[in-house]
């Protein structure tokens, strides 16, 4: 590609420059100086965050944003020790999540390290159970390392890779020549022979089929061919949470997304142990409760289609078909003739037994909160949402139209996730409109990050849900007959907060004052805070 010669760092740089990268997100040290100015260097814009748990947060943010297709992974950047340590988390989470993300940190040379000990630590050791690889920059090889890692990040179920960069292979010109990056193959086709017969064959004679699909749906990005398919052969789709808006949700075929609520899971569960033909699409277990252990009925065929082979133990399959998920579902469409099925309409049944059981209520509190700002906000409206009582109920209540536009935490479920995972998408793509829903302790967990969005200068709403308790703990250490501890906490006055953090900050008891406030946000040029009061225990009963 070119004759020009590059340091370790300008090749880590241009290698994410091919890949399609546009920005990264961190807290820089001494160490990673020279990837910083190789980033800068080619185009790729730094964004200096408060916490490294929340850069993470942004580059996947930032990742879902992207066009459907692209194979530009996110980028978090630490430093030596601490800065890596602080990852640790968001890392995790990438790993269960399936984002693929380029984790560079810095690291003193190897000969430094055996008599200079401060912030010393084997950074690799402690990410390699909790990335799909790990690599040590070496002199003459950055290139081929590279090339290897943004391979790794997107086969098969896409994840993080870890690159830990000496400070001299960073700052050193290197002897290779910097070439163009290696396409990427295509996922492979599904299996042919005797298992795609037996899929196809099972297929064509289902009287009740039904479709549960997933994250790996989500990232092969074919909620067209999947919402085609289940159209043309009238098959009713459950998705997981992380798979709503894979078939809008106001389609009569589909279901929602599941996996975190009681209420809904005993609605919907009689439904599928009456399908006799269970295709899983894309579906990946690792996000659902451990209800969702073996659900189908003994007679019933199970086929999956998948990247991957799935080891978890949570249910049978009979047939699986290893591969892309789009040609998938054009061979099993040739399959079947008959395009009626659940011939007692126990579809129709089961989705309007889910519409009347999370039907808002007239009084205030978290029901009227979502239902208020799915009504008012665009269609083309991103959301995001924390850990805790509110994320489940919201998952039920909030109607996706398309995929990528509910984000969280859904296999590891973390805590202190949704405000940056808003402010990373609202970065990549300023003109549209975001809402994070969080808890009044989620949003304490990540108060500094106001000042990075505020310094963004754009439009983005934060609706904090203030019942002055762990919401979902509590319910659950009071089910159990436990007694109240560590649970409820004094207030903090957010909207002081906000409003000193240069945001605009306002007390929300009622949906109408919330429906002004909110349109008014999505054109102010900083953040604002919906600070909604609800009570303590309002989510008794409500999933």
């Amino acid at each position: 590609m070119s004759n020009k010669s590059y340091t370790g760092a300008q090749i880590i740089a241009q290698k994410l420059k091919q890949s399609g990268c546009k920005r990264a997100f961190g807290i820089p040290g001494g160490e990673v100086l020279a990837i910083l100015d190789a980033l800068d260097q080619a185009d790729i814009k730094f964004h200096l965050t408060k916490h490294e748990n929340a850069a993470g947060f942004m580059a996947e943010g930032a990742w879902h944003a992207e066009p459907e297709g692209s194979r530009a992974p996110g980028i978090l950047v630490a430093t030596i020790g601490p800065g890596v340590a602080n990852a640790v988390n968001v890392v995790a989470n990438a790993m269960q999540d399936r984002v693929p993300l380029i984790f560079l940190t810095g690291c003193v040379d190897a000969a430094e390290a055996e008599t200079y000990t401060h912030q010393v630590f084997d950074h690799q050791a402690m990410l390699r159970p909790i990335v799909k690889a790990t690599f040590k920059a070496s002199a003459s090889t950055v290139g081929v390392m590279m090339e290897k890692a943004l391979a790794i990040a997107f086969e098969g179920q896409p994840g993080p890779v870890h690159i830990d960069v000496p400070i001299d292979v960073a700052e050193n010109v290197s002897n290779e020549v910097l070439r163009e990056l290696p396409k990427q193959p295509s996922q492979s086709m599904p299996a042919v022979g005797e298992t795609l017969a037996a899929a196809m064959d099972g297929f064509a004679q289902a009287k009740n089929p039904i479709i549960i699909a997933g994250v790996d749906a989500v990232t092969e990005n074919v909620s067209t061919a999947l919402t085609n398919f289940a159209d043309s052969l009238s098959i009713p789709v459950i998705t997981t949470y992380k798979g709503k808006g894979l078939i809008s949700e106001d389609h009569p075929l589909a279901l929602g997304g599941h996996g975190l609520s009681p209420k809904s899971d005993k609605i919907l569960m009689p439904l599928i142990a009456k399908s006799d033909f269970v295709l899983l699409v894309g579906y990946d277990p690792i996000e659902m409760r451990t209800g969702w252990r073996n659900l189908w009925d003994e007679d019933a065929t199970v086929v999956e289609i998948t990247p991957t082979l799935r080891t978890h133990g949570m249910h049978r399959v009979d047939i699986t078909l290893n591969g892309a998920i789009e040609p998938a579902l054009l061979q099993l469409a040739h399959a079947r003739t008959e395009k009626t099925c659940w011939a007692d309409g126990e579809p129709n049944a089961t989705k309007s037994a889910l519409d009347e059981a999370f039907a808002t209520p007239d009084s205030w509190g978290p029901a009227q909160v979502f239902e208020t700002l799915n009504n008012c906000l665009p269609e083309n409206a991103v959301i995001t949402a924390d850990s805790g009582a509110h994320r489940i109920l919201l998952s039920q209540k909030w109607q996706s139209k398309h995929p990528h536009s509910l984000l969280q935490s859904t296999a590891l479920c973390t805590m202190g996730c949704a405000v940056p995972l808003a402010a990373g998408y609202k970065i990549a793509k300023p003109d549209t409109p975001v809402c994070a829903f969080v808890g009044d302790a989620g949003l304490e967990m990540m108060l500094g990050e106001l000042a990075t969005i505020r310094d963004m200068k754009q439009p983005l709403l934060i609706c904090v849900l203030v019942d002055e308790s762990l919401a979902l703990i509590e319910l659950k250490q009071r089910n159990m007959q436990r007694k109240n501890v560590g649970v409820d906490f004094d207030g903090t006055d957010f909207v002081a907060v906000a409003n000193a953090m240069g945001g605009h900050g306002v007390w929300i008891d009622d949906p109408q004052t919330l429906a002004s406030e909110a349109e008014s946000g999505l054109s102010r040029n900083t953040f604002t805070l919906l600070a909604c009061r609800i009570d303590r225990r309002s989510y008794d009963g409500a999933f």
